[in-house]
């Protein structure tokens, strides 16, 4: 976990105590005083070849990342009237928002002779998105809309040719897809509780102030375990945010298979709620691991949201947003957004990524057969327990 927060005057929604959900409030009042938590000793370890494994990753890619739905990108990063490409998962997406808002994942495949209709993975404001090779056309719903010389093809009917779909939603301020076109929608896993408090968060309303892609060597669950405990922090960030956290555990709560972990910054203690009306975010932090390879870490003036999309057993794309309440009114607010921006990407690119790109490379070369865990660790075997049980 990792607050990377810059001080700011204002906070245009005060985010307080009681903007958020009642579970949220909750458990924010089961946090001890620091000088009161307890840590767990524990004695747990998982093998190495979870993480180096191809037999492993080909597990996980059958039995979740290929039948479970998954994130795919936020949801206000697509106005209405948008598409963006996404290659993420291994699969060339097209995630389309109709004028009408309605989301839709298709491949992203022409159905004449499979070319790509987007290239790039930026966001286009547009209608109809059309193929460069053969020039077909198709509507942001995916219908096939107009053909280049149509009366060459015998008995050609365009609405045989829309553009193969992907079940998805909207949950929680995501766009989500199960990534088989062929597949009956199942979306139970969805929480109501994630929305719920992702919607008191403003997530889903949320401004994206900047997005960035990495490419990490390294398996996507050591990418994850960093998010998934405060034991690095004051050793890990010691130069950057370690101060302000203690080297105690979070409130840690579970709703099906997702994680939720609130602490309390540095000195924290339960007395300093009371009658407190400032920013919340600036008391707390909250870390989510939304299943299956999702985190969201709040920060008083920005949320940050990660999804760690598996590429092979040693290899990760991370799609990093930086979300925000609403632009940048002023040239102040701009300078501190561009702050903390670059600070966020410091932090997590440069201290958490490479510590994870570090760690793999440990891994895979035989050095360990277990990677064993603390008991500030112990939220990370949580989540392999939910995970072990949907493999």
């Amino acid at each position: 976990m990792g607050d990377t927060s810059v001080i700011m005057d204002r906070n245009p929604l005060k985010p307080t105590l009681d903007t958020l959900s009642d579970s949220q409030i909750d458990a924010i009042r089961r946090i001890p005083s620091h000088d009161e938590a307890t840590v767990s000793v524990i004695e747990a370890s998982r093998p190495v070849d979870i993480f180096t494994g191809d037999e492993r990753f080909e597990l996980e890619q059958k039995k979740i990342f290929r039948k479970m739905p998954v994130p795919i990108t936020v949801s206000s990063l697509l106005e209405p009237g948008s598409v963006i490409a996404h290659n993420g998962y291994g699969l060339p997406l097209l995630v389309t928002r109709t004028k009408d808002g309605e989301i839709h994942v298709f491949l992203n495949a022409c159905q004449h002779k499979g070319a790509k209709l987007i290239d790039d993975c930026e966001v286009h404001k547009q209608n109809k998105m059309t193929c460069p090779y053969h020039a077909w056309t198709f509507a942001l719903d995916g219908k096939l809309v107009a053909a280049a010389r149509q009366e060459t093809f015998k008995n050609f009917e365009k609405h045989a040719h829309n553009l193969a779909e992907m079940p998805s939603c909207e949950h929680a301020g995501m766009i989500w897809a199960i990534l088989d076109k062929d597949a009956k929608p199942d979306w139970s896993d969805l929480h109501e509780q994630i929305h719920d408090d992702f919607t008191a968060m403003g997530i889903p309303k949320a401004r994206v102030y900047g997005r960035r892609t990495f490419e990490l060597d390294a398996n996507w669950k050591v990418v994850l375990e960093p998010f998934l405990e405060g034991y690095h922090v004051q050793r890990l960030h010691r130069n950057s945010i370690g101060q302000l956290f203690a080297d105690v555990p979070s409130v840690t709560d579970v709703f099906g298979l997702n994680v939720r972990q609130i602490s309390g910054k540095a000195d924290f203690t339960p007395e300093s709620l009371e009658g407190l009306t400032d920013n919340i975010h600036k008391t707390v932090t909250h870390a989510y691991q939304v299943f299956p390879n999702c985190v969201v870490v709040t920060s008083p003036y920005y949320i940050s949201v990660m999804i760690l999309m598996p590429r092979s057993a040693g290899h990760t794309t991370v799609d990093y947003f930086m979300l925000v309440p609403d632009a940048p009114k002023t040239e102040k607010g701009e300078a501190i957004y561009e702050k903390s921006y670059k600070l966020i990407q410091d932090v997590f690119g440069g201290e958490d990524f490479w510590a994870a790109e570090m760690s793999h490379a440990g891994l895979k070369s035989g050095a360990l057969d277990r990677v064993t865990y603390c008991g500030l660790e112990e939220t990370i075997l949580t989540y392999y327990e939910l995970l072990e049980g949907r493999l």
